[in-house]
């Protein structure tokens, strides 16, 4: 009751009209929150599912790009409570709900090639059948995962081997596995919230941190930061839910709309990043041009990789059985697209 009570009065402080009793099944106005701006890749998408679903139907769709309605954990406390019905999150924060989410920051798990990327999210049965069950637990329908970007390091000082980033403070989500895994390379991991990162990496209270290359270009985090590393260890996933009880109310016809205005923005979304991580790095050297920016070999990658293998044990340690089950079949999805 006390956290119900705490997001309704962050609500009312934002100013929001976010009234749980207004948000019958069938209201005309649907309310989305995303962990970007707009003009971002979570924003695209959100903007491609609005155009669909207010073309479609008689329903509007209002967006709250990041920081409208507060942090993360402020926008699924209320997609949770009901006051929002669709919200758009990085496995990074659901894995403190879901900690078989956090198989996404196993380094190295997921492909560099853009085709088998993108066909994995496709076709995944562990992202398709496995996960939505998990999230139901927690109040929500998964409707969807997708890619946004290969994720690169930004540091003060170059990093070529795991030995560059000893006792280096460095910034991570709110996600055991991504501590860990940071902590086998040797840094320091210090959660924080996205909001106070520029400013903790300006006063140096920081020295790095990690997200995909358009968020580096489109945060201008460059503008605190010497050097950009990549070394082919992620691609940054996010997952797209719904309020599970306002979605199980809707009418099947109201359900099939979402789900296609989902699978429309999904399609954009995808062709919409072919060449935009080149293009961001290449617009941040352009801005800063003396900004250098190391794309690791696989031969450089190698150490990196060694010092990594046990965050898988970490990662079944942490969920057991069914982590184990979300790891295999992952496996097996990814060997099917290769």
């Amino acid at each position: 009751m006390r956290d119900l009570l705490r997001t309704g009065m962050r609500a009312l402080a934002l100013g929001t009209v976010l009234s749980a009793f207004g948000l019958a099944a069938q209201a005309a106005e649907w309310r989305y929150a995303f962990e970007e701006a707009l003009h971002e890749v979570q924003g695209v998408f959100a903007t491609k599912f609005k155009e669909y679903i207010e073309e479609h139907s008689d329903h509007t769709v209002t967006l709250f790009p990041f920081g409208t309605l507060g942090e993360s954990t402020d926008i699924m406390e209320q997609t949770q409570a009901g006051i929002l019905q669709f919200v758009d999150q990085s496995p990074g924060f659901t894995g403190a709900l879901i900690p078989e989410a956090q198989v996404f920051f196993v380094p190295y798990l997921l492909p560099q090639d853009e085709d088998q990327l993108f066909e994995f999210f496709r076709t995944s049965k562990a992202i398709n059948e496995m996960f939505p069950e998990l999230y139901a637990r927690q109040g929500l329908e998964l409707l969807t995962m997708f890619p946004e970007g290969e994720v690169c390091l930004t540091t003060q000082q170059p990093v070529m081997t795991p030995a560059d980033l000893n006792e280096v403070k460095f910034r991570v989500m709110t996600n055991p596995l991504l501590v860990a895994a940071y902590d086998v390379w040797g840094a320091t991991p210090t959660p924080l919230p996205w909001g106070e990162v520029y400013g903790a990496l300006q006063t140096g209270i920081i020295q790095g941190q990690e997200n995909p290359g358009f968020f580096l270009e489109s945060t201008k985090i460059y503008e605190v930061t010497n050097v950009i590393t990549c070394l082919g260890h992620n691609n940054f996933t996010t997952a797209v839910m719904a309020n599970k009880d306002f979605f199980d109310a809707l009418a099947a016809q109201d359900q099939e709309l979402i789900r296609s205005a989902i699978r429309h923005a999904f399609d954009y979304i995808l062709d919409y990043q072919r060449g935009l991580h080149e293009e961001s790095l290449a617009k941040i050297k352009q801005a800063k041009p003396d900004m250098v920016i190391n794309i690791l070999t696989e031969e450089q990658r190698q150490p990196f990789m060694e010092a990594a293998a046990e965050v898988e044990a970490t990662f079944i340690e942490m969920t057991g059985d069914s982590g184990r089950a979300i790891l295999d079949q992952i496996k097996a999805d990814l060997a099917a697209v290769r």
